[in-house]
């Protein structure tokens, strides 16, 4: 009779590693095998972990990874793509109810850490819009536009219309430099300007430009630019 197959032990390793000493015990590339043992049964994981972290360069990279760049590596297939995939969904959703409701000027990281987890990773800009009541609390947040890799064209009409709609007393705007250097362009200076000016116009208060790059982010209040 043969015995059982090395990894089933690996697996077990990994599990109790990750039970006693817990994530900052394990190296990024484990933390994606352990999860990868629940994806794919019955085989060795460590292989496509460590071709998914070469592939890619890091963990972040990975959960940014689109499902066909996901299949392309050797030992991940459809539904292990998808499950890397639901992580980065599931956290987004776990941000947007931690920033939903709360007052964003007690708690300025929520609305920070959601477009990073929203707009960082993707290979085009996006603009965002997150709508605030009278209170400064979060009700609801749209991505208005998605373009090129470089650029998305918005024009303040549309955000004033779209806050309007959704009755907001309130804005912040937030938008992905594909690049991933965070630093404000003259152009998106002048968009958040012009903005504030027709928000005014209608009483709505422009909070916040948020810049977010896979290295970083930039806000316009905190850099006292609004």
């Amino acid at each position: 009779m043969e015995g059982k197959p090395d990894y089933i032990d690996h697996r077990k390793r990994l599990r109790e590693k990750f039970l006693n000493a817990g994530p900052d015990g394990l190296h990024d590339y484990e933390l994606l095998e352990l999860f990868l043992t629940y994806a794919i049964p019955r085989v060795d994981v460590k292989p496509p972990a460590k071709a998914l972290m070469k592939r890619f360069g890091s963990l972040n990279a990975v959960l940014d990874a689109s499902q066909s760049e996901l299949e392309s590596v050797s030992g991940v297939g459809a539904a292990s793509a998808i499950c890397i995939r639901l992580v980065k969904e599931l956290f987004a959703a776990y941000l947007e109810e931690r920033m939903e409701g709360k007052d964003v000027l007690s708690s300025p990281g929520a609305v920070v850490d959601f477009a990073r987890v929203k707009l960082a990773g993707l290979p085009h800009e996006a603009f965002m819009v997150v709508y605030l009541n009278v209170k400064n609390r979060v009700i609801d947040h749209e991505v208005l536009q998605e373009g090129t890799v470089d650029r998305a064209i918005v024009y303040p009409r549309e955000i004033i219309k779209a806050a309007l709609t959704h009755k907001a007393a309130g804005l912040i705007l937030s938008h992905n430099h594909p690049s991933g250097d965070a630093e404000p362009s003259q152009e998106d200076k002048h968009l958040t300007r012009s903005v504030i000016e027709a928000a005014r116009t209608v009483e709505i208060r422009v909070l916040d430009h948020i810049i977010v790059g896979k290295n970083g982010y930039f806000s316009f209040q905190e850099n006292r630019l609004l």
